[in-house]
């Protein structure tokens, strides 16, 4: 454990800030008129989550990490977090509903995080890593 802690930090608190923000209770204000604007939420959550596993992976792996692990983790993990937020959501608490159209939003954004890390990022950090 030691071990993610210090290669994967930042991954870990973004963890930390969706498992925070998936069973706090916010406050009532005037947004919550606006249709599906938790969506948006969740889009971010975890698109930041999948892009920030990404992003350490290859720091920690100079851009060569096996890129089976790189899915399992940066891809598959975060899916199953939400999932996971979901039920948990559903059955433990009171002013959470799980729903899968926030399952859905959350794999949509890890696929997204991903795809932005593979075609975007890592040519990006491949580029500078042979600059250096």
């Amino acid at each position: 454990m030691l071990y993610y802690l210090k290669k994967y930090p930042f991954s870990l608190l973004v963890v930390a800030i969706v498992l925070y923000l998936s069973f706090f209770r916010p406050p009532s204000t005037g947004l919550d008129k606006i249709p599906n604007l938790d969506k948006v939420a969740h889009i971010g959550m975890y698109f930041g989550l999948s892009f920030m596993l990404w992003l350490e992976f290859f720091r920690n792996h100079q851009g060569k990490g096996n890129m089976i692990h790189a899915w399992t983790g940066a891809f598959l993990c975060p899916i199953l977090l939400g999932g996971v937020v979901e039920v948990l959501q559903a059955y433990c608490t009171k002013h959470r509903g799980g729903e899968w159209l926030d399952f859905a939003a959350n794999s949509i954004e890890a696929l997204l995080g991903a795809l932005f890390s593979l075609y975007i990022l890592r040519p990006w950090y491949q580029k500078h890593i042979k600059n250096r």
